[in-house]
């Protein structure tokens, strides 16, 4: 019987991973930013935003933040030729699958066991992603295909009756990583849900209800008479309906029929709710207005203080946000990605911003506050910016230099509290908190005027030392006591970083300092003979020579394929030579 296979999408170039240098992150003060002042105790000022390329900076953040984010939204390019788009979106198909895979495999090693990720993502690229990401992640971590309306059925693409059919949606896959429900919060009991309650609602904001409700209240309480009031409300469609028209400027009424008919209802729940306020407050109120009322066939919202004979609502009204925090199925027509948020942070990027309400309902359904958010597809900043005024941690990646145009301006008005667009006020956004600004570093190795591999002169010890710990695999924590401490993998394995050539004496010096019990690896330019069981010695570059391909700044998805030249003999200096042959 043949061996088991698993069904994957296969393409040309698959198996040809890149080997990626863990680059090091550069703070650059002047453009980190930060408030003022602490506008609120809750504020969060350790946000990351890196400029580079963001496999690179996914793998510089692999060793920090591994298994240690909550949720992660990415926007990638879609592979399709979309005009106006402010970076390349038209690649080769394979080549596209393989950088979107590198990128989903650190991805899912940068998420908590319960973390999950969405991805957006259209119909042209949709089902071979779909499969990528079932390998990556497994089948069984795959919770939903959500898809997302993207448009009007109106407009010129209506007539284009001989191409094919107006795209009026987009799709957003959500996986876990392991353990992870998509929706965290506390849920309506199925059977207090099924016994009492109704949703009323759809497609009527609560600003609607706000202005119907005013409308109606004032209609009522002008009236001294409760039995006019009940006739008043009997009546209240036409007159309240004209004049919500008239508050919103609506002509058509037809078309938003469907609207209205739910908002009569409110009318009535929210009428009914007054009336029971107005006839508190008149002489001589009794049990028998209360049943008056009731023969009405109206309904009212919630249990009344004045009326002890008042049972549990029969009804409650959902404001159509709330619930979908809760559960928001996997067909979303009330946001739209596209049209309405030009606006959105102060900054145009046409064709390519998501709106603040669908970051919103994914953040706040898969998050927690203090929870890590990522984007690193950050575009315009969307993620940032409504992780931020939800109270999350947040990090953001972008190459492009809409970085600095585009992302650094809106997270600074954020942060501020200027920015009141989006969903500002609906989280009662004020401002506060900040964020560092990094840059990926420069190659650690270069090659000399004779074409071999040296330790790049953009290095200082420092940077130096934290390179080697991440090509090494230790973490960087330089001591401020002992010198040959920069890094540690274990609590009694450390690591010693320099480009000095070391002496049988200072090796043995070296040895005495680090004692029994515990271990050191030593990066060195040279050195003589090591004896000592304590000490591992390593030269450099030779040591993280083949660790990966040096001098590759980009990886982006708007490059062309091209292979990282192989490490030759002839690339080691002389000692590395001698030291291979031995």
């Amino acid at each position: 019987m043949a061996g088991k296979t698993k069904l994957e999408l296969t393409w040309i170039g698959k198996h040809n991973r890149p080997r990626l240098e863990p680059r090091i992150l550069l703070e650059d003060t002047e453009k980190s930013y930060h408030a003022e002042k602490h506008t609120n105790e809750d504020g969060i000022f350790d946000n990351k935003l890196v400029f580079g390329d963001n496999l690179l900076a996914l793998k510089a953040l692999e060793a920090e933040y591994a298994g240690q984010v909550k949720c992660i939204y990415i926007d990638p390019p879609f592979n399709i030729d979309a005009a106006n788009v402010p970076y390349e979106d038209n690649i080769e198909q394979s080549l596209w699958l393989s950088l979107m895979r590198s990128r989903l495999e650190i991805l899912r090693r940068l998420l908590r066991e319960d973390g999950v990720i969405f991805v957006h993502i259209d119909d042209e690229m949709f089902p071979y992603l779909a499969i990528v990401m079932d390998e990556i992640f497994g089948k069984k971590n795959r919770l939903n295909v959500i898809a997302v309306k993207m448009s009007e059925a109106s407009g010129v693409k209506m007539s284009h009756v001989d191409k094919r059919l107006p795209k009026l949606k987009e799709y957003i896959l959500a996986y876990k990583k392991d353990v992870a429900p998509i929706i965290d919060v506390e849920k309506i009991p199925a059977a207090a849900w099924n016994n009492e309650y109704k949703t009323l609602l759809e497609g009527i904001s609560r600003d609607d209800i706000g202005i119907l409700k005013e409308i109606i209240s004032k209609e009522i309480c002008n009236q001294n008479d409760v039995d006019e009031c009940i006739s008043i409300l009997k009546n209240a469609t036409t007159i309240t309906l004209n004049k919500y028209f008239k508050e919103r400027n609506i002509k058509e009424k037809e078309q938003n029929s469907w609207k209205f008919e739910n908002a009569w209802r409110i009318i009535q729940a929210v009428g009914s709710s007054s009336v029971f306020n107005l006839a508190k407050r008149q002489p001589g109120y009794s049990q028998e207005i209360s049943a008056a009322l009731s023969a009405t066939g109206l309904i009212y919202l919630y249990k009344t203080d004045f009326d002890t004979s008042a049972k549990q609502p029969r009804v409650q009204v959902i404001f159509a946000d709330d619930n979908l925090m809760q559960n928001p199925g996997d067909f979303w027509t009330d946001i739209k990605t596209t049209g309405g948020v030009g606006q959105e942070g102060g900054v145009l990027f046409p064709n390519s911003k998501k709106p603040e309400a669908l970051l919103k309902r994914i953040i706040g359904m898969s998050t927690k506050p203090r929870d890590i958010v990522l984007d690193s597809f950050a575009g315009s900043g969307t993620t940032g910016a409504v992780a931020h005024k939800m109270g999350r941690r947040w990090v953001m990646v972008e190459l492009g230099e809409h970085c600095h145009t585009h992302i650094a301006p809106r997270m600074q008005n954020v942060i501020n509290g200027t920015d009141q667009t989006g969903v500002s006020k609906a989280v009662n956004w004020m401002g506060g908190g900040g964020y560092r600004y990094f840059r990926l570093a420069s190659s650690l190795l270069e090659k000399d005027k004779w074409g071999q591999y040296v330790i790049s002169k953009d290095y200082k010890p420092e940077m130096l030392a934290e390179a080697v710990c991440k090509l090494m695999g230790f973490t960087y924590a330089a001591s401020q006591d002992r010198f040959w401490q920069h890094g540690h993998s274990t609590e009694n394995d450390f690591i010693y970083v320099t480009t000095q050539r070391l002496t049988h004496d200072a090796l043995r010096k070296l040895s005495h300092e680090v004692g029994d019990g515990r271990t050191l690896l030593v990066c060195c330019r040279a050195h003589d003979e090591n004896t000592f069981d304590n000490l591992t010695v390593r030269k450099i570059p030779h040591a993280v020579m083949a660790k990966c391909e040096w001098g590759r700044d980009d990886y982006s998805l708007n490059i062309q394929e091209a292979s990282a030249e192989p490490i030759t003999e002839s690339d080691l200096d002389e000692d590395d030579t001698v030291e291979a042959a031995e």
